[in-house]
């Protein structure tokens, strides 16, 4: 495919963007959870320091999501997206050789960066180009990307593990996310588009919060803090109470996460995205209660399961229906969800280790989650039902 010349197929641009955060999400971002319990049993980094690690990788998510709604209105989208996620792959290998702390940190902040950026950048490109070929209800498929991504750096870890030490665990993921970033950059840099991502900004610039929309910003809020816990600390919490499983806790979440975008999806559109999202928060927060209650194998296999099957569904169906609200914001509107989404997520970390460092065990900590996964369902509450007109 030549630059500006219309892909033969609607189906590879949607590919080539689920590659897009196969690479920044799976073996950039998550890839880290399985790892995490490895490289502290390794002495390459101590618990408090995981959790640390973690936080500096949502700062840079947050910041990399502010980023592209920046570099987006200013008609370098495309440029930002193409090196960072370039970029993002070159960290995952850089870590390689990262064995001091302090690096090793900056590094995870420059992949939050980029995955920030990728995850705004990537889905607004191709969406443009499907709205153009009449197939933007295709458009969802994309988030696809994330189950692959984190089944795929799960799988890596478990076959791996055995032969490898400290930093050189990073090794399966960069040699995965390098060829599939440099693929996937290859592809999206020459798909037509047209607007913002290219260079002419148009969407609407009106306000994003009002009394419709803010309950659901902040219920939202509230699942990123909710999810990120076990998310980050599912397998770390399985070494803590000395438990192993076969398959891991972390694969049976990647596992659970490949058929809930479609679940999620048809849920939401048969009983409506407002009830759908109850449900979601609401198993979201059992799933943690399991933690909480059940310190043995079927708390974790339960948990892992239904968090596994439920957290990508929050964010197709929050997004969803924040465009009913506000049906013209465009990547403003997405930007904004992820920095919400964001901001909440890098103090779940820091409140674990907070918690850790005081003397509480881990999967106590968990009880910030379930308390925000709660304040979430009550918010949505508010959230008025509204039916997108057929001009939207």
């Amino acid at each position: 495919m030549h630059a500006n010349t219309p892909p033969s197929s609607y189906w590879w641009p949607i590919v080539a963007a689920a590659t897009a955060l196969i690479v920044v999400h799976g073996f950039g971002r998550f890839v880290y959870t399985p790892l995490l319990p490895l490289l502290v049993d390794d002495g390459l980094i101590s618990l408090p320091q995981a959790a640390s690690l973690a936080t500096w990788n949502y700062i840079g998510y947050l910041t990399g999501a502010m980023l592209a709604l920046f570099l987006y209105q200013r008609g370098f989208g495309r440029q930002a997206l193409l090196s960072m996620l370039v970029g993002n792959a070159l960290i995952t290998l850089i870590q390689v050789w990262a064995t001091y702390y302090p690096l090793l940190a900056g590094l995870r902040l420059l992949n939050g960066i980029g995955n920030g950026v990728v995850f705004v950048l990537a889905p607004a490109l191709v969406l443009e180009w499907l709205v153009t070929q009449s197939k933007a209800h295709h458009s969802g498929l994309m988030y696809l990307g994330v189950g692959v991504g984190i089944l795929g750096s799960s799988l890596l870890v478990d076959l791996t593990y055995p032969w490898l030490q400290g930093a050189t665990r990073w090794i399966p993921a960069a040699a995965v996310a390098l060829p599939l970033a440099l693929w996937s950059a290859w592809y999206l840099g020459r798909l037509p588009g047209h607007g913002p991502v290219t260079g002419t900004p148009k969407d609407d610039h009106s306000a994003l919060w009002d009394r419709a929309s803010t309950p659901l910003f902040l219920a939202y809020a509230g699942a990123g803090l909710g999810y990120i816990l076990p998310m980050t600390f599912l397998p770390a919490v399985a070494a803590d109470w000395n438990i192993k499983m076969v398959p891991s806790a972390w694969l049976l979440v990647a596992l659970a996460s490949l058929p809930s975008t479609w679940l999620w999806n048809h849920l939401g559109a048969r009983i409506g995205d407002k009830a759908a999202l109850l449900w979601n928060y609401a198993i979201q927060a059992i799933s943690i209660l399991l933690l909480l209650t059940l310190e043995h194998k079927s708390g974790l296999f339960l948990s892992a399961l239904l968090m596994g099957g439920s957290f990508l569904g929050a964010v197709l169906l929050t997004q969803r229906l924040a465009r009913t609200l506000h049906p013209h914001q465009g990547p403003r509107l997405s930007a904004a969800l992820i920095a919400l989404y964001g901001f909440t997520q890098l103090t779940g970390p820091w409140l674990a280790k907070l918690g850790i460092e005081s003397g509480a065990t881990l999967s106590s900590t968990f009880i910030w989650g379930f308390g925000a996964l709660v304040w979430a369902f009550v918010l949505m509450l508010w959230v008025p039902v509204k039916v997108p007109s057929p001009k939207t």
